[in-house]
């Protein structure tokens, strides 16, 4: 009996002393508050944090609307010819086409040759030979219905 009452008494001597490592009779949970705060963007900048590509897509729904409207073939416009893209920079947000095919920053659009859907983009240089493929936004590939992983045939039109 007398083992009982002293390892009783032990234990709760114990059970209160806070220089006991954390873990030696279990988890200690001290409820810590969480304050989450909605971080404000500057434009061209991707949220802090972001896993998905719906969180990397800081893109509006106007912006996604501008940029099918954009879209539709213009008379005049230059056919540069077809690239094969991967995903680009997620963080670099917007609608942007890294290509080869130009040597200077422009406007154009890009069409997906698999489905016929096109989206207007900044057409902006990339170092390389005309046939070493291109890089795409992330919010382009997403209008464009393209998989992310997925290297993407398109049609480069420069806007004129």
């Amino acid at each position: 009996m007398k083992k009982w009452v002293f390892l009783v008494g032990l234990a709760s001597a114990l059970a209160g002393c806070s220089a006991i490592p954390q873990g030696l009779f279990g988890q200690r949970e001290d409820p810590q508050p969480t304050i989450s705060v909605a971080p404000t963007l500057e434009e061209g900048e991707a949220p802090v944090g972001a896993t998905t590509a719906e969180e990397f897509d800081t893109t509006s729904e106007d912006d996604r609307a501008a940029a099918l409207e954009g879209a539709t073939s213009a008379s005049g416009e230059t056919d540069l010819g077809t690239t094969i893209a991967s995903l680009g920079d997620v963080t670099e947000t917007g609608f942007w086409l890294k290509t080869p095919l130009v040597s200077a920053p422009t406007k154009g659009r890009v069409q997906f040759t698999e489905n016929g859907k096109a989206v207007a983009v900044d057409l902006i240089p990339l170092e390389g030979e005309p046939g070493s493929g291109s890089r795409i936004s992330l919010a382009a590939m997403r209008l464009l219905e393209v998989d992310l992983t997925a290297l993407a045939e398109l049609q480069v039109f420069q806007s004129n």
